[in-house]
């Protein structure tokens, strides 16, 4: 029998479709669409200046957008050959380890609703609202944040954020420990995702994959350890790794990051210096807004980097950037002809490629098994539309 599973069914988030051919309950076969969402990100913000470009990227990865902001502008900032100053770095990485607990907290938690564990999902989307809140505080957004400026961050760390932070990763940690205690050994949780969606470390090397979906085959790669960029060169993590490539492997690599994630934050509130968060630099940087509104050469220099035409220009040239997002290996490419709009971006997006290997995970298995399978990926609309 030939079935259509998707885009209304309640497990296939967002677009998504799969023509399953089935014998009985078994998939002999599957071809998955990734459908049709027409976010057209990469052709809208070459119509758009550097800077405007921002708030599109918060919509890629809209779970964990601080890391999109950070890798576009890392790309711009390449472009320019500048360096930000060592505050904003640790900023950066700060929010961006932040975002990726958010990311993680999101796909397990729903994934485990999925399975049949609500108590977790509460657990979990409960730290999640806690650690949202708190980048509220910074960013003066919820979930498309637009922190970043071509050049640094758009405000300082606030006194606020620093005194709530340790209570947040305390809950946080606190809400994975009890959450990996209620699953490791729960045995309807082990014998439901233990060797179903199996990706081999063959298969995950071909597709391209990289991120938690990757490091659960075998995979040994993480951006942030082997090319490192920002201050992660100064962190010390572990890169969660494991060798049976299922879902609950998948599973269980992102509750490790999660620990890692709030290790890097500790270490970056330790450390971080004191000094400016943007570069001195009138080419990209706007002045502070109390200046706008009081001195006439500042309010000149902001409308000369944000009227059209104006803008921020980099030299004429090409970038290619590499973080690593929430799904693995987040790139951007950018090409600058001189003008104050990109003349060419393209984005790796990391879930794309896990998703190219679903028909691998979940030929053979049962047609139920889709759903934790398919909630291990983490499949994130915006960023997977081409």
């Amino acid at each position: 029998m030939k079935i259509n599973m998707g885009p209304s069914h309640p497990a296939m988030h967002g677009t998504i479709r799969i023509a399953l051919e089935l014998e009985g309950e078994k998939i002999l076969k599957s071809d998955v669409e990734i459908g049709y969402l027409h976010r057209a990100f990469e052709k809208t913000v070459e119509h758009r200046t550097w800077n405007q470009a921002i708030p599109y990227t918060d919509r890629l990865n809209y779970v964990s957008p601080l890391i999109n902001n950070v890798g576009y502008a890392l790309a711009v900032e390449k472009l320019f050959g500048v360096t930000v100053p060592e505050r904003c770095q640790y900023i950066r990485v700060l929010v961006s380890e932040l975002s990726r607990i958010t990311d993680h907290l999101t796909c397990n938690g729903a994934m485990a609703m999925e399975a049949g564990s609500m108590t977790v999902f509460i657990y979990m989307i409960k730290a999640r609202e806690m650690i949202w809140q708190l980048l509220e505080e910074v960013t003066g957004a919820r979930l498309t944040v637009s922190y970043t400026r071509v050049g640094g961050v758009t405000g300082d760390l606030t006194q606020r954020f620093l005194d709530e932070l340790p209570r947040v990763l305390k809950e946080t940690h606190t809400a994975v420990d009890e959450s990996s205690r209620l699953l490791k050994k729960n045995r309807i949780f082990y014998d439901r995702l233990r060797g179903i969606g199996i990706l081999t470390r063959e298969d995950a090397l071909s597709h391209g994959v990289t991120g938690p979906c990757g490091r659960a085959s075998g995979v040994d790669y993480d951006v942030r350890r082997d090319l490192p960029y920002l201050v992660y060169d100064r962190m010390e993590f572990k890169v969660p790794q494991r060798t049976e490539g299922d879902t609950y492997d998948r599973f269980f690599v992102r509750m490790e990051e999660i620990e890692q994630s709030i290790r890097i934050v500790r270490q970056c509130v330790r450390d971080i210096p004191a000094g400016p968060i943007s570069v001195d630099d009138q080419r990209m940087t706007l002045p502070p807004k109390e200046k706008v509104y009081k001195d006439m050469e500042s309010l000149i220099h902001h409308f000369k980097l944000l009227m059209p035409g104006h803008g921020v220009k980099p030299p004429a040239g090409e970038a290619y950037v590499a973080v690593e997002g929430g799904n693995g290996e987040l790139g951007f490419f950018v090409v600058s002809d001189g003008t104050d709009r990109p003349w060419r971006v393209r984005v790796r997006p990391p879930c794309f490629f896990p998703m190219s290997a679903v028909s691998k995970m979940i030929d053979g298995s049962m047609i139920a098994d889709i759903i934790p399978t398919f909630g291990s990926v983490n499949m994130i609309a915006g960023e997977l539309d081409r």
